[in-house]
């Protein structure tokens, strides 16, 4: 068969200690150059997904402060303050909604939201499509609820393509029971 045929060529190829370095390198050059420029997209990559996280609980720190209403030029800081600490070249998106539990009626509610770029703001309707997502809360309690989106673009085409960098963080109001919004 063809198989008998090519076996002692294949025996006689992998025992042969002759050769060319040049030839050795051509074959292993591109997938090490591959590899480099791989190992810098991945590390690039977290990077950026660990920079929209911290300034997603940045910013959800900031609101959990505020004893003032917020508006939407608050909001509109807010969004400035995302683009300034993640240095990214897209587009990014904010949502900030506050959400209340109501243990009688065993759901959340939401107070407000606000978003800018995130689609549509958060309603008593659609905060059920993230509920699995929400801590549990005792009665009345509220949580400020961020949520980001930035797009990732890779250096270098390893294969990789655009990635989606989502975060969604919670945290509950510090020095009053409710952060309000003012439409003024």
């Amino acid at each position: 068969m063809m198989l008998n045929r090519l076996a002692p060529l294949f025996r006689r190829f992998g025992t042969d200690t002759r050769g060319s370095v040049s030839v050795e390198f051509v074959m292993v050059m591109p997938l090490l150059f591959w590899a480099f420029m791989a190992t810098y997209v991945f590390f690039d990559g977290f990077r950026q997904s660990a920079q929209n996280l911290k300034a997603a609980y940045s910013i959800a720190d900031m609101i959990s402060r505020e004893t003032e209403a917020i508006n939407d030029d608050y909001i509109d800081s807010m969004e400035a303050v995302l683009q300034l600490m993640t240095r990214s070249e897209t587009p990014l998106k904010l949502r900030v909604t506050v959400v209340r539990w109501d243990e009688d009626d065993d759901r959340y509610y939401v107070d407000w939201s606000e978003s800018r770029d995130h689609g549509f703001e958060r309603t008593n309707s659609t905060i059920s499509d993230v509920e699995d997502k929400l801590p549990v809360m005792p009665d009345n309690e509220r949580v400020i609820l961020i949520e980001t989106e930035a797009i990732y673009q890779p250096l270098f085409n390893i294969g990789l393509g655009d990635q989606e960098l989502d975060n969604f963080v919670f945290t509950r109001p510090r020095f009053a029971p409710q952060v309000v919004w003012s439409d003024s």
